[in-house]
């Protein structure tokens, strides 16, 4: 019997229905048990599931491409199909040789190439449901092909669960197939009774090509409100081919389009700056000027945000609320008394480059470029005189700001680090969230984490603390922010994968990425205040490490004034209507201006 449009649809990929078509009905039972066996071990298992899938979908590939050849039907476009089956098939078989990195990608041109395969077979004849659903199901495989290059992580695990699931459901088959033939032939149907079923055929076909169109255009549609949520890097973040070659050198300057603060005007910053092993690079930055008019040098807050993402499109200077007091503690009361407040995206965000999560050198370099560069703005002037604040990932900036401030940038003078909620020691914030509870955020926080250090530091290889095929869902998680809702993909892979096995193998605080996370702890030896912050109930740094870094700061001398909120979450000490906020725009008031103001606790 000639083999039907709606047979080929799925030859490419998966040989096996061709091979088993007229196998002994014992064979059937005994490949039927098996499949389904195997099905369920995979469907709760992606990873391994996804290695499978590798394997089966290259050979399927090889022989479906060698079967196709053989054959004197369809012409040349059948041929081409069939060559590139078999080149396809080797390229897969030989990546899984090396690694399964590559293998989502695979998939995406997969899905590419049994798009055009299907549209090819529905030219060729057949009924004209068969034709339809062949031809829809061709334009389904290229719309999810090419939406699969964008998030290859969720195609990672799509894959591998419908792989599963495809096993489980092909394997029943088998099996009811050989019982039936074990237990005899059905009776002859009448004629009548066979077009009744090819009728019920064909509106299977139609309907299943109705359920392909939507699944297709719902696909389509979130693909579309991922984009719009996310962050779009305009060209006034890329450099020109040639820029200064000293760092701190204003590039650009532009004005910010996005809500401005009360009593403030602000402008966008390109500027050069150094990484944080020394090499040159390119940083961005928001300037937010009082909109009074003031008679001498203004004073300069400079503000180090807290986590974003690490991806480029993460910069805090490309959201509308940027320069709003919900972004910058206590902004609009900076901006009341007079200062300028300067606020770093750091290299690799807004700007091209690696962006240098709880690298200490790499963030401070960026903070104290972007106040050298804001300095040569036109009809600004700028005094010496800084203090720094920080949250969170950005506390740790601003400490390690002030550290490198005297060789780096000594025409600065750094009077005071105020910071609230900071992360001070990596490599002891690592210990603590390797202890708790497992959990997707967990996973794509330490991807974040992960993934700068090995770009920044040569020894750290992912391949040391991943997963083996995990190394793609990781670098995906990175290139999505808190703010965008295609966050989402990225827990819903963590969650995948962790049911599977752990997305991380390796103890962070060991090898080659523990040595480098110890080096980046901030030293507790200051020359200047000291003023930390805290919530009793900050969910993402324990209190107990702020306790540990203000007892090291008293031993070695440091003046430091601390404030525990009680109630407080990681946020909330610095959201309008803080109770740190007053002393926070206090103490630092009293930097500026040398007034009496309480700086020691240590004795307390």
């Amino acid at each position: 019997m000639s083999e039907s449009v709606g047979d080929r649809r799925w030859r490419g990929w998966s040989v096996l229905p061709r091979l088993v078509a007229t196998a002994p009905p014992r064979l059937l039972l005994v490949v039927g048990v098996a499949m389904v066996a195997l099905a369920m071990v995979l469907v709760a298992r992606p990873l391994t599931s996804l290695l499978v899938l590798g394997v089966y979908v290259g050979a399927s590939a090889v022989v479906s491409g060698l079967i196709e050849l053989r054959t004197p039907r369809g012409g040349w476009w059948t041929r081409a199909i069939a060559v590139a089956w078999i080149v396809f098939g080797i390229v897969v078989l030989v990546w899984l040789g090396r690694s399964l990195d590559l293998l989502p990608l695979a998939l995406s041109l997969l899905l590419v190439l049994g798009g055009l395969a299907s549209i090819g077979h529905a030219l060729f004849g057949g009924r004209l449901s068969e034709r339809v659903l062949a031809a829809t199901w061709g334009v389904t495989q290229l719309v999810f092909g090419i939406l699969s290059v964008t998030y290859l992580d969720v195609t990672v695990l799509v894959a591998a669960l419908v792989f599963g699931v495809w096993m489980l459901v092909f394997g029943a088959v088998l099996f009811v197939r050989g019982l039936r033939a074990i237990l005899g032939p059905p009776p002859d149907r009448s004629e009548r009774a066979e077009r009744r079923a090819r009728r019920w055929a064909d509106a299977g076909r139609w309907a299943l090509a109705v359920v392909l169109v939507g699944v297709t255009a719902a696909g389509w549609a979130v693909d579309d409100w991922f984009a719009r949520g996310a962050p779009v890097v305009d060209a006034f973040y890329d450099p020109p081919a040639e820029v200064p070659a000293d760092h701190g050198q204003l590039i650009r300057s532009e004005d910010y389009g996005g809500r401005q603060p009360a009593g403030g005007d602000v402008m966008r910053i390109l500027y050069t700056t150094r990484d944080a092993t020394g090499r040159p690079a390119v940083g961005s930055a928001l300037v937010i000027v009082p909109s009074k008019a003031n008679p001498g040098p203004r004073p300069v807050v400079s503000w180090n945000h807290g986590t974003t993402g690490v991806a480029r499109a993460c910069a805090p200077s490309l959201r509308s609320d940027a320069a709003t007091k919900w972004a910058i503690p206590a902004l609009e009361d900076a901006l009341d008394r007079g200062w300028v407040v300067v606020a770093s995206d750091y290299s690799g965000q807004g700007a091209p480059g690696v962006f240098p999560y709880l690298i200490g050198k790499g963030e401070a370099k960026s903070s104290l470029d972007a106040i050298l560069a804001a300095r040569q703005l036109q009809g600004l002037w700028l005094s010496r005189d800084v203090v720094v604040w920080g949250h969170s990932q950005g506390g740790h900036a601003a400490l390690w700001t002030t550290r490198l401030a005297p060789d780096y940038a000594p025409l600065l003078r750094v009077k005071g680090t105020a910071v609230l909620a900071p992360v001070t020691d990596p490599i002891a914030l690592a210990r603590e969230l390797r202890g708790g509870d497992a959990n997707a955020l967990l996973s794509v926080l330490i991807s974040w984490l992960l993934v700068p250090y090995a770009d920044t530091y040569p020894e750290v290889e992912l391949g040391d603390y991943i997963a083996p095929g995990a190394r793609a869902i990781v670098r995906e998680m990175t290139q999505r922010c808190l703010s965008e809702p295609g966050v989402i993909v990225s827990v819903v892979s963590a969650l995948g994968v962790s049911e599977d096995r752990p997305l991380y193998t390796a103890d962070l605080t060991t090898g080659a990425l523990g040595r480098r996370l110890s080096q980046n702890a901030v030293p507790p030896a200051f020359d200047q205040p000291v003023l930390v912050g805290w919530g009793t109930a900050d969910e993402v740094i324990p209190p107990e490490l702020q306790q540990s870094f203000i007892g090291d700061l008293c031993t070695k001398g440091v003046s430091v004034r601390w404030v525990e909120m009680q109630g407080y979450d990681h946020l909330g000490v610095l959201l309008p209507g803080s109770g740190f906020l007053p002393t926070l725009v206090g103490w630092t008031g009293a930097r500026f201006t040398g007034a009496e103001y309480p700086l020691d606790d240590c004795g307390r």
